[in-house]
């Protein structure tokens, strides 16, 4: 859970950066994003092993483009 200690005379614009910042750090908007609605099981197994194809091509297209040097 984030929370921002807010110093007497602090600028309220500094202080609410500070908070955004916080929270990107620890995902938690991410994290509301994805629970938003349902995902069926099957649904997350595969975007999950599309996202890992897409990283095993990614590395053999760097592969490749270095054997090309």
């Amino acid at each position: 859970m984030a929370f921002i200690k807010v110093d007497e005379g602090e600028n309220l614009e500094k202080t609410i950066k500070r908070f955004k910042r916080m929270v990107e750090k620890e995902g938690i908007i991410r994290e509301w994003k994805k629970r938003e609605y349902y995902e069926k099981p099957s649904t997350i197994k595969n975007r999950k092993r599309k996202a890992l194809e897409r990283k095993i091509q990614k590395k053999m297209r760097k592969l490749q483009n270095m054997k090309n040097y």
